[in-house]
């Protein structure tokens, strides 16, 4: 979510207007929707999850609004509502790839370890999903990420390795798939891949994990 600090500084006359421009026509879906976006930019969830329906009421098949609802219910800890209406989405609008890529990323994030079968099922289901994302968006980079951590979940990590490497195709300075790229090479013991890519995340900003970089450090310049 958006840190107040770093709105601009119009940011409630741009609500001001958009709240004027419902006035003038009520049944504006898109109006709806732009006022949601920077009532949750204000964090103020509670007004713009109310705005996001109505939205949606004018344009059913808004898919957008769909899935700031589920970023909503996301924020406040309701990630099975957050699958919903992600669901909702890809309902609302055939193809919608942010639906799909958000699904699996929630039922990733439902895996918990209590019942193995269960857990597995979510994953293979995050993958299919992930994979449908890609293929109505084939430079999704956020998707491709996901769906490398989804097979390093499976001990896929040969199958992770190559959609992270389809991340950087795309998007060559992603630091996220870099990150991906040094925990797993550093899985297969392949330590100068490995260093490789954890100096471009790092310099890219990306926050490493500590244990990694100490991991590491006995294999640099060997």
């Amino acid at each position: 979510m958006a840190d107040s600090n770093t709105l601009p500084k119009n940011a409630d006359e741009q609500i001001a207007k958009l709240r004027h421009a419902l006035v003038q026509n009520a049944e504006c879906g898109t109006t709806h929707y732009n006022l949601a976006v920077a009532l949750i930019g204000k964090q103020e969830f509670a007004e713009a999850e109310k705005v996001l329906h109505d939205a949606i009421d004018c344009s059913p098949t808004l898919a957008e609004a769909y899935v700031q609802l589920g970023g909503i219910c996301l924020q406040r800890g309701d990630i099975e509502g957050c699958f919903r209406f992600n669901q909702r989405a890809t309902k609302a609008r055939a193809g919608f790839a942010e639906g799909y890529a958000n699904m699996g990323f929630v039922l990733l994030q439902l895996v918990d370890g209590k019942d193995a079968k269960e857990d597995e099922e979510k994953v293979d289901k995050a993958i299919k999903n992930l994979k449908k994302a890609i293929i109505h968006n084939k430079n999704f980079v956020q998707a491709y990420t996901t769906l490398g951590t989804a097979y390093f979940m499976k001990g896929l990590v040969e199958e992770g390795i190559k959609a992270n490497l389809q991340a950087l195709s795309v998007e060559p300075k992603f630091p996220i798939a870099h990150n991906n790229l040094a925990v797993a090479y550093l899985q297969l013991e392949d330590y100068k891949r490995a260093i490789e890519h954890c100096d471009v995340a790092v310099d890219l900003g990306f926050e490493v994990n500590p244990a990694m970089l100490d991991e590491l450090a006995p294999h640099r310049n060997v």
